[in-house]
């Protein structure tokens, strides 16, 4: 039975030590997350942090190390603003536990990734968010996952388990494209993502579903693959309304970004959108309702899933006592008016 205590007193290690009858160190060793606590003990030691409302003083764990706890962020780049989104959320929930972060950009780049990941394993910190660019598990990030705290966001990588922070991606496409063919489409064309990626195999799944259940095949569509960057969703464009055949009347891009490039393509081209061809993406980014037309997408939750990302390591380096509530995200259809019936 759980012994009453006053309502504003704050729990202290030692009320979860006494509660748990453990020692004050074995509390400690669980927060720590050291090895040396049985895993029933340890169960049971969380079990009452949580019931308690335990919050581990991180200052006072800052002056006993002798240092601050760090963490490192790797993201492709912070001008596609969904991945500065995240970062942002990351760095909240960092500094609202004194913690130090470091950000390391890789430009979607395999060696950029494999340095940063081979410098981060030899750096004194404390763990490691990692959102891939480029969906290669390279030899160093293996050692580091085996070394160190990682928890991947946005992307799951082949061949290293670790905890991850995601959104449903699939039911996203799924929805838009859905919206497409609702809307009388059937020449629809996509701009999909960096094909390794497991954000775009996702959503690309998650497009042709949605063809397929509208009695459509999806191996006749046409997919070209981009880099997620506004130039080459423009490229990919230029292809699609270059063709000898009938052009698209609907083009599906995997980001926003692409969508914003496949946008101006079809203006240069004297086409308007969507009057002549609609056009989606994805991420819902900062501005994407302000777009002339505004951009029907979908919303996923880029903040919210930095810090839940950032939540769930400081939970395992024992920074703070409780995981995030929340590691899964839904996505969000955003209709809006670059989505119209084909012309004619």
């Amino acid at each position: 039975m759980m012994r009453e205590r006053p309502k504003t007193t704050r729990p202290t290690i030692r009320d979860v030590a006494r509660e748990a009858n453990v020692s004050i160190g074995t509390v400690s060793s669980v927060i720590n997350n050291r090895s040396v606590v049985a895993d029933e003990t340890r169960r049971h030691v969380l079990r009452l942090i949580a019931e308690l409302g335990y919050e581990p003083n991180n200052a006072a764990q800052t002056l006993k190390r002798g240092r601050i706890s760090s963490i490192g962020i790797v993201v492709p780049d912070l001008r596609n603003p969904y991945f500065a989104a995240v970062a942002e959320g990351v760095e909240r929930a960092a500094a609202q536990n004194d913690v130090l972060m470091v950000l390391c950009l890789t430009s979607a780049e395999s060696a950029r990734e494999e340095y940063y990941a081979r410098v981060l394993r030899t750096q004194r910190l404390d763990g490691v968010i990692y959102l891939s660019g480029t969906g290669l598990p390279t030899a160093a990030l293996l050692k580091l996952s085996e070394r160190n705290n990682v928890v991947f966001v946005d992307e799951r990588l082949p061949g290293i388990d670790v905890p991850f922070v995601i959104s449903d991606n699939r039911a996203g496409a799924r929805a838009v494209a859905a919206e497409v063919l609702a809307a009388g489409h059937q020449r629809i064309a996509i701009i999909g993502g960096p094909p390794r990626l497991w954000t775009s195999e996702q959503r690309l799944a998650g497009y042709r579903e949605a063809i397929a259940a509208a009695g459509s095949d999806p191996d006749g569509v046409v997919v070209i693959d981009g880099d997620y960057s506004e130039q080459s969703g423009h490229a990919a464009a230029g292809r699609l309304l270059s063709g000898s055949g009938r052009r698209p009347t609907a083009i599906i891009c995997t980001n926003d970004l692409m969508a914003i490039g496949a946008i101006r393509c079809c203006r240069e081209r004297g086409l308007a959108v969507p009057g002549d061809v609609s056009v989606t993406g994805f991420d819902d980014i900062p501005g994407a309702d302000l777009l002339d037309p505004p951009l029907t997408t979908v919303a996923q939750p880029g903040f919210d899933m930095g810090a839940a990302a950032a939540e769930l390591l400081l939970h395992h380096i024992g920074v703070i006592a409780r995981p995030p509530a929340q590691i899964a995200f839904p996505t969000t259809l955003m209709k809006r008016g670059s989505v119209a019936l084909p012309a004619g």
